[in-house]
């Protein structure tokens, strides 16, 4: 059974490092982590990629560094992450009239109506991205998570679009091609981010994602089990490296240092009579750096990143306590010493650290629990959320033919078969489910992870 499950790949394009990781889910539902590749990123500014051959070369090196910790991999394919402060998202409606209401309402005639959004307008020079079903009505009814099955004469929804810059989306698309790859999926990074730390229950309670990157943070909010926003704010921790760099006069290495070792979210909690020594620039005495200036200066950044964060939870009215959940910070940037009590005294609302272990198998490298690498492991779990969808509806169709050893050959075919119906019968659309489902594949692998039996296929 293991051994049948593909082998899924993430590459997360950041601002400060490029990081490639494979893998492949074991019995129990979790990731097994089997290549684990990164490489430092110059070509990328704000999270667009602006600079394609040092891009192309920096995924060369995360790559080599992948096949080196596992040479009997094999990459050809890869499930990208894209942020930016091109980014927008817009909520639309779409409805249509059912034309054999006698059935019920099947998986084609969702996909029609997810179809239909990729023709919605928007402004000159944007591309859609990725259209997100958020509740669903037949006829009357309203708030249905998942409308297969029902019978009525109209079914509709509500939809969360998400639009980028084409010439953005260009540039990464050509950067992996040109670097010997082929891109799968173009995942926003605040979705992938959530996917990796985020579990069933926080869903529920409703809770705001922020990723805290090098060039950007990337906020994700979840409330009654629907994504009601998803936003990036074009500011991260190159911002706090750039602003100590200028503000105390220090090279950016010694800034990212300094921020990384003796840095605090807030200024009161750093000691007034601290102080660090910075060697001086050939021949000049050694400077002297206070420790409260260094608080005082990252967490000015820190609170504007935080008032985004509150003003984006305003637009869609989930800034007062309503977000049972609380914030999860996730990213590089929330390692930051006092970050949490620094987002709890801005926004009002209880933060927590998220790791992207909730989904990894025991004994995976130390490394990869680390909240820097949560874009890239929730894009293999995207990926995986994508084939198994895929794999349930082809189950569907083959348990008519044959009803034998459905278990044995049946994800070969699948897998063999997929490309030929995502390109031929809905173009662009890939097998999109709605959000619940987006989150069920991670709710089912908790679940098996208490199942001491291998569980087959659902």
């Amino acid at each position: 059974m293991n051994h049948e499950q593909p082998i899924i790949v993430g590459l997360d394009i950041g601002t400060t490092k490029i990081a490639a990781i494979a893998g492949r889910k074991n019995e129990f539902g979790k990731l097994e982590i089997l290549g684990f590749g990164r490489a430092n990123s110059n070509g990328v500014q704000h999270g667009m990629v602006l600079n394609i051959d040092q891009t192309i070369k920096a995924i060369q090196t995360a790559l080599e560094n992948c096949y080196a910790s596992n040479p009997n991999l094999e990459i050809s394919d890869v499930y990208v992450g894209i942020a930016g402060h091109h980014i927008k998202s817009l909520q639309t409606r779409g409805d249509i009239v059912r034309q054999n209401i006698e059935e019920e309402i099947s998986q084609g005639e969702i996909d029609r109506l997810i179809a239909d959004q990729y023709r919605t307008y928007i402004p000159a020079g944007d591309q859609i991205i990725d259209v997100i079903p958020q509740e669903f009505t037949v006829d009357n009814f309203q708030n249905i998570p998942n409308p297969i099955g029902y019978s009525g004469v109209k079914v509709g929804a509500n939809f969360h679009i998400i639009t980028g810059d084409k010439n953005a989306i260009r540039n990464i698309n050509r950067s992996v091609e040109k670097a010997g790859l082929q891109t799968k999926d173009l995942v926003l990074q605040p979705l992938a981010s959530a996917a990796a730390v985020m579990c069933d229950q926080d869903l529920e309670a409703g809770v705001a994602i922020v990723d805290i990157g090098g060039g950007t943070t990337d906020l994700a909010v979840f409330y009654e089990g629907i994504l009601k926003h998803t936003a990036v704010i074009p500011f991260g921790g190159e911002n706090i490296t750039n602003d100590i760099k200028t503000g105390l006069g220090v090279l950016k290495t010694q800034a990212e240092q300094m921020k990384i070792q003796f840095g605090s979210a807030l200024s009161d909690e750093a000691k007034t009579n601290a102080f660090i020594t910075i060697p001086g620039l050939r021949g000049m005495a050694p400077k002297e750096i206070s420790v409260k200036n260094l608080a005082n200066i990252i967490q000015a950044r820190m609170s504007e990143i935080m008032d985004f964060v509150t003003y984006h939870l305003k637009q869609v009215g989930l800034d007062n306590r309503m977000l049972n959940g609380g914030i999860i910070l996730t990213g590089g940037g929330s390692q930051l010493k006092h970050l949490l009590q620094l987002t709890e005294y801005v926004t009002g609302l209880n933060a927590r650290i998220g790791f992207p272990n909730e989904h990894l198998s025991g004994g995976h490298i130390e490394e990869l629990a680390k909240p820097m690498y949560s874009t890239c492991i929730g894009l293999i779990l995207k990926g995986y959320n994508d084939y198994e969808n895929k794999y349930k509806q082809f189950e569907q169709e083959f348990i008519k033919v044959e009803a034998k050893g459905i278990m044995q050959e049946e994800p070969v075919v699948a897998a063999e078969f997929t490309p030929v119906t995502e390109e031929t019968i809905v173009p662009k659309v890939k097998q999109r489910k709605t959000l619940k489902n987006f989150m069920d594949t991670f709710k089912n692998n908790l679940i098996e992870m208490f199942k001491e039996e291998e569980d087959t296929k659902l």
